[in-house]
């Protein structure tokens, strides 16, 4: 089942998707919420980041390519355990939302591709075998960054962090085979690549079941799950599409800062 977050007429409100049509819902897609009765066509709502999560979660470096080659600038070690840091909620923005790069930016403005696993209830130190029965859904996040600010910032606040450049979407989907899914990236309509998703160096389970032993997670909290590959740099007039098959299409233009 997929959920969407959307805006009709200056409201904010969750709903199901099927096919080309929205049921709308009272409550959070986790909260048991019940339909309003009120249906709308896809096309003609606005889409939003599908959760504001109370906490932001993001794996660091779980993919091989992509930690070889931080590894070859001198940025990263092999993880032995899994890593995680937060990323901020104002950063967030919906499919088709524009990515705003600063003036001062560098050139080295770069897509990340990532799953993201979206927590459904509270849970607190869980084993590896019981982990996934605190996920709701999945969807997909571009975590966007710029690569000279990420070598002068230790916090990485803005490299990470700029408005704009989390977006998060279409929508969450409940019924995703992950074993089976490829994520493909595209740039103004030309691949740029394509891995198995599943090929991360520490799974879903391995991460909630780790994180959980010190943190409680709640309903809405949101996990980006890493990238594979090297991007190439992205400028005004861009189009990131992020596509992980099962899921559905992340697009999102680029545009320089008024």
């Amino acid at each position: 089942m997929r959920w969407i977050r959307f805006e009709q007429q200056k409201a904010v409100r969750f709903g199901q998707l099927r096919g080309n049509e929205i049921t709308e819902v009272d409550g959070a897609p986790w909260d048991a919420p019940k339909p309003t009765g009120k249906r709308y066509p896809l096309a003609g709502v606005r889409l939003l980041a599908p959760v504001v999560p109370p906490t932001f979660y993001a794996a660091g470096l779980n993919y091989t390519q992509h930690l070889k080659h931080y590894a070859s600038l001198g940025g990263a070690n092999i993880p032995t355990k899994p890593d995680i840091g937060y990323r901020a909620v104002n950063a967030l923005i919906g499919h088709e939302e524009p990515i705003v790069i600063p003036k001062n930016a560098g050139p080295k403005v770069h897509y990340e591709a990532e799953l993201v696993a979206v927590i459904g209830k509270k849970a607190k130190r869980l084993s590896h075998e019981d982990a996934l029965s605190c996920v709701f859904g999945y969807t997909i996040g571009n975590d966007v960054s710029e690569r000279d600010w990420q070598k002068v910032d230790r916090t990485l606040w803005r490299a990470k962090n700029t408005d704009t450049w989390k977006p998060m979407g279409p929508w969450i989907e409940t019924d995703f085979d992950l074993a089976a899914a490829r994520t493909i990236v595209r740039v103004n309509g030309k691949q740029t690549i394509e891995f198995l998703t599943r090929d991360m160096l520490f799974d879903v389970p391995t991460y909630i079941s780790a994180m959980s032993q010190y943190v409680t997670l709640y309903p809405g909290d949101v996990i980006w799950m890493g990238t594979e590959g090297v991007s190439p740099d992205l400028k005004p007039g861009d189009v990131c599409e992020i596509e992980i098959t099962g899921l559905g299409t992340l697009r999102n233009p680029l545009r320089a800062e008024a």
